[in-house]
This record gives structure tokens, sequence and C-alpha cells, in this order.
């Protein structure tokens, strides 16, 4: 018999969508047992504010249902769809570490994220740059790598959120073979890809232009290229980014290595935004999220598009399925 797996779902910003997409999902039938960890009167109020009628079963730590229930953390200030308020960040901090505190003892088999404000994490007093970061530090993980996909691409990032102007200081030999590393073991170990090949972009136009446009792929990337290959790790490039992300080329790779967020990530969010999985690697637990932000201006209007949240919640069963076989 198949084990129901157990996913937590934090929501994320209370006065974003996230709240919607969890009310939105709430009587779907699922397969899989997901808790929710949020305060139960914001879903409750935002379930109203969207004209929807549902309910949530609290959350019974000896019971294995599929279904939906709910953890209570409570949020101490008022809540008003679409109006960030740093205040919150308390909360959400709570939400988050009740989550991978409970993932990492097992309790639950994976973490699926919502959307929150950087910005107003960081003005409630959180060092806050991503979920990335923090679930790093948090879980004791020393590179974690970010990766967005859908059906037909995969897009990893050799640094994250990071200001473009710091950017060439972060690329190192040191730093990309270790990226590819992780890279290439959990494609192989989660994602069950053998021997996957990994195309790597350049940093400059033109992957410099043989030196003539910026020295990184000569000094960093292709010694990082030659010394993992010669680990037999499936690596190839530096391939110039605006050359790489056409179709002929991505049909010869599983993932593209880009080496900053704004160099892979709007090409694949133009491919399929609403549809796309933001998955962390090396990290100790799985934790999927959505692709997209608070969008406090649809917020608690009944605009929001929950498929990239199911989307989150189907891979990160998968993920979780697979890890333990």
């Amino acid at each position: 018999m198949t084990k129901t797996r157990t996913l937590a779902l934090t929501p994320g910003d209370p006065a974003g969508i996230g709240p919607d997409l969890v009310v939105m999902l709430a009587n779907s039938r699922t397969a899989d047992r997901i808790v929710v960890i949020a305060d139960h009167s914001v879903l409750t109020e935002r379930a109203k504010l969207l004209g929807r009628d549902v309910s949530f079963n609290d959350y019974l730590p000896e019971e294995c249902n599929p279904g939906i229930e709910i953890i209570h953390v409570d949020c101490q200030y008022p809540v008003t769809a679409g109006e960030g308020d740093h205040r919150h960040s308390n909360y959400l901090i709570n939400t988050l570490n009740r989550a991978v505190d409970g993932c990492l003892s097992g309790e639950f088999d994976a973490l699926v994220t919502g959307p929150v404000n950087k910005e107003k994490m960081m003005q409630g007093g959180f060092d806050f740059s991503g979920h990335t970061e923090y679930l790093a530090k948090k879980s004791g993980a020393k590179l974690p790598v970010m990766l967005l996909m859908n059906q037909s691409l995969k897009v990893a990032l050799v640094t994250t959120h990071v200001p473009l102007s710091e950017v060439p200081g972060y690329i190192s030999r040191e730093r990309i073979v270790a990226t590819v590393r992780v890279l290439h073991k959990d494609l192989t170990e989660r994602f069950g890809l053998d021997s996957p090949h990994i195309g790597v972009c350049g940093l400059n136009p033109h992957a410099g232009e043989g030196g003539e446009l910026g020295r990184e792929e000569i000094t960093d990337i292709i010694p990082a290229i030659d010394s993992l290959r010669e680990e037999g790790i499936n690596a190839s490039g530096p391939f110039p980014a605006d050359t790489i992300f056409t179709q002929h080329q991505l049909s010869k790779f599983d993932v593209v290595l880009a080496m900053y967020h704004d160099q892979g990530l709007p090409v694949i969010k133009h491919s399929a935004f609403g549809e796309i999985v933001n998955v962390t690697l090396g990290l100790p637990i799985i934790r999927t999220s959505v692709d997209h932000g608070t969008a406090y201006d649809i917020a608690g209007r009944g605009g929001a598009d929950a498929g990239s949240l199911r989307a989150a919640l189907t891979l990160a069963s998968q993920l979780s399925v697979r890890s333990q076989t």
C-alpha cells in the first residue's frame, strides 16, 4: 500500500494571495495529507472575502489520512488583504520554523511555501533575503541551489538574491563546482535522472568573447567545468545566455545553469508563468514553492491562479516518494 505523504504548507504573507490559494484548494480532493501552518482566522476571513464556504480540520499527529488540515499559529496583528505589513514578519518566521522543524524530525515529508515579501520581512527586523537562504541557515545546509522548473525546462542558479553589481564577486571556480555537485546529486537522487547533462551559461555577453568582454569565463567558469568533467559530471559550456536558451540548444540539456537570478529566471517565467515550481536543492529536506510573489493587488479579490501551488504540491509529493525508495 502506498504511504500517504504528509506535506507542510506555509501560505506566506497573510496579506498576499497565499491565503487565497489555500482557500481555493480547501475543498479539493487530494491523495496527500496537506498540513497548512497558518492562523486559522486569516484563512476563514479570506474565505468570506472570496465567497467560499470552506472548513479546515485541526491537525492530529496520530492520524494520517488524505485531506487538508491546519496547525494554528497566531498572527498577532490585524490582516487586511492587499496591504502588506512588516509586523507580520514574526508570524511568518514562526510558521516557517514550525514547518522546517517538522520536516527535519520526519513529522512531515516535504515543505511547500507560499509567497512572502522580502522587503516587509527585512523591515520587520529579519535578515531575510529569501526562503532559499533562510531555509539553508535553519536546516544547516552549506550551499542551497535554486532550481525553477516546469514540464519542459529546468533552470538552476549559481547566485540567488544578490545585487547585480556584486554578482561577479561570487563567480568563482569553487562556487561553480560546489553548485554543480549539488545540482548533479539531487537531479540524480531525487529526480532520478541518469547522468544529467548540465549546460552552463557564461557570465558576460557572448560568454566573454575570448576575454574581450570579461575574463570570468577564462579564469573561473571554464576551469570549473573542466574539473567537473574530470569527476564524471556531464557539464558543458560556457554558452552565451542568449543562445543556450534557444529551442535547439535547450534540447541538448536536462538543466541550464545560469550565473545569476535575472539571467535565467525571465526565460522560464516567460515560457510558462503560473506553471513553474521553485525547488531548493542541497537541503536535508524537500522544499518546493510557487513561482510568483504576494500579488497584493489581487489578494482577496478572486483573481488568483492556484496552478503553481498545485504543481508545487504535486512535485513535493513525487520527490518525497522517490527520496524514500
